[in-house]
């Protein structure tokens, strides 16, 4: 009898993930946007207000390179802002922010 314990059946492709694994990617979290005239844009001064397209009561984007990866909260972590997933994007929806 071999006393070596079975392996688990790795998933396909796992090799090729291994070899990611290092690759740094860019995370930025969106809390809005706007659109605005250049004449607008140059009338903003210290103390302006932009209003953005985007309720104050909804999660903000995290994107990984530009495209969304999921969604979630401000969030403080001593002196530093960070933000907490609480829905990762769907296939689906990755699809549409590409």
């Amino acid at each position: 009898m071999d006393p070596t314990p079975p392996t688990a059946p790795r998933p396909p492709g796992a090799a090729n993930l291994a070899l990611l694994q290092d690759v740094e990617v860019r995370l930025s979290v969106e809390v809005g946007t706007t659109t605005l005239t250049i004449r607008d844009l140059l009338a903003l001064s210290e103390g302006s207000v932009i209003e953005l397209g985007r309720y104050a009561s909804e999660m903000l984007d995290v994107l990984a390179n530009g495209r969304l990866l999921a969604k979630g909260e401000v969030v403080t972590v001593g002196d530093r802002l960070g933000v907490r997933v609480l829905e990762v994007a769907t296939p689906g929806e990755r699809l549409r922010s590409l």
